[in-house]
């Protein structure tokens, strides 16, 4: 499951404190030289940092510039990042950084916002997914050049709802009568994240909330207690506590269920496509049929990308868009570097893993629906290949494919630091564990939420 990576409230201070003791410039270059980009990525899977490598010693025979990639994974880039201000040796650009972390390096002052806005500027913003550009945003400033998403999805049975008469699961009300109808006979009505201390929890219920028009904050004023917020959670839980399984669920867990056939539904991200499809070897479907057809579950499963509830104005898409940001007084060459990776070198950038690439540059001036139409075409998977259009049929990949433009995402009224502390300390995950595990009311646990959310609003002041 790829998940958000959050950083930690105090990172700003951190930094200033330590600029402060070595007498030295946090943000910049770091001294490389001016013919050398030092650039880091969250994408820290070995093939894949090699990947990215040769993409960046592509642009190094065009131009001439030598490009350096360096992995960092995302729980350490808080760290990383605090060690390499004290050394003056912070990189020009860092890639595949998640939402919450883009707001908050931005809160921290670390961006060169005039960097991106040119680069997607030159890129033209027409040819970007109007949604990235907005949740990348903050009021006139250009955060980051927004790059790929991946999006959350109910995967469903197909040949079960067919068999039970069940319509498809993208409301409130089909989603419960689904779980209900399926959960028997050792199979569980739907499996998703529980886990009070996981990313993956918040972002599962964070769909359902803005299903059902449950918001973080209103203007200024935090509203995790509201009506559409308890009915939410009163929701969600029902679902964990009687038509699930038992016990903590986690991205593992949920999909080794889904995997070995033991359940109707599955809330998962698009990373879940190539191993659905028995593509990846340390991850396949062990559903008694996937025996002797590994790709039993692929041509049986449906996906819905958005859902509503019955407070919800519409329906909700959540997904994650990850951009590249370049840092202030980094080496200006930094934004042809970007602006490659986002032209020349973007078709190997999405091979890397389509399942989780969704583009949001979608195209070109001269071809629209360029990068889009590519992206259908893609090879998916790890240990075997294959390419998208022939594993996943128009459905399925129209509606991944046009999911960034339906993200909603709590904190997307300005309030995106707001919103990746509260996920980052998990206030509505454990919320929703005091309701499973412990038999606290949904209204109480709104309450604590809301209380513990406007607490940190109180400290960020």
């Amino acid at each position: 499951m790829r998940s958000t990576g959050r950083f930690g409230r105090r990172i700003g201070a951190v930094l200033a404190s330590t600029v402060l003791l070595c007498g030295c410039s946090a943000i910049g270059g770091g001294g490389h030289p001016r013919d050398e980009l030092v650039v880091w990525t969250t994408e820290d899977n070995g093939p894949r940092v090699v990947a990215q490598q040769q993409i960046a010693d592509r642009y190094t025979q065009a131009t001439g510039i030598k490009v350096k990639i360096v992995a960092v994974a995302v729980d350490q880039l808080t760290p990383v990042l605090t060690s390499a201000a004290a050394a003056d040796d912070l990189p020009d650009a860092i890639g595949s950084l998640s939402l919450d972390t883009v707001n908050q390096l931005a809160s921290d002052e670390l961006l060169d916002v005039n960097a991106a806005k040119a680069v997607v500027t030159d890129l033209g913003p027409d040819s970007f997914s109007k949604r990235s550009l907005e949740l990348t945003r903050r009021g006139s400033d250009q955060l980051s050049v927004p790059s790929d998403a991946f999006a959350d999805l109910l995967f469903y049975r197909k040949d079960m709802f067919a068999k039970a008469g069940l319509g498809v699961p993208d409301t409130y009300d089909a989603i419960a009568t689904a779980a209900k109808t399926l959960n028997h006979d050792g199979v569980a009505g739907i499996v998703a994240a529980t886990g009070p201390a996981d990313s993956f929890t918040q972002q599962t219920f964070e769909q359902f909330a803005l299903a059902n028009g449950c918001q973080l904050i209103v203007g200024n004023t935090l509203t995790l207690d509201s009506p559409q917020c308890v009915q939410a959670i009163q929701f969600y839980t029902d679902l964990m506590k009687n038509d699930s399984v038992v016990g903590t669920q986690d991205a593992d867990t949920t999909r080794a269920t889904y995997f070995a056939g033991k359940a109707g539904m599955l809330v998962w991200s698009s990373f879940l496509l190539d191993e659905l499809a028995g593509l990846r070897d340390d991850a396949l479907p062990t559903c008694p049929q996937c025996e002797n057809d590994k790709r039993f579950l692929s041509d049986n499963t449906g996906v819905v990308s958005a859902i509503k509830g019955p407070d919800g104005p519409k329906p909700a898409a959540w997904g994650d868009v990850v951009s590249w940001v370049m840092l202030r007084d980094s080496n200006p060459r930094v934004r042809d570097f970007v602006k490659f990776m986002m032209s020349d070198g973007y078709e190997d950038w999405l091979k890397i893993a389509p399942e989780g690439k969704v583009p949001v540059r979608v195209g070109t001036a001269e071809e629209p629906r360029k990068y889009i139409d590519l992206w259908r075409t893609l090879q998916i998977g790890v240990d075997t290949k294959a390419r998208f259009t022939d594993v996943y049929g128009p459905k399925v990949l129209d509606a991944i494919a046009t999911s960034p433009d339906r993200f909603s995402r709590w904190g997307s009224n300005g309030q995106g630091q707001l919103a990746a502390v509260v996920a980052g300390q998990f206030v509505v995950p454990q919320a929703l564990a005091d309701v499973i595990n412990s038999g606290t009311s949904a209204a109480q646990a709104a309450q604590d939420a809301n209380d513990e959310a406007t607490s940190i609003q109180k400290d960020m002041s």
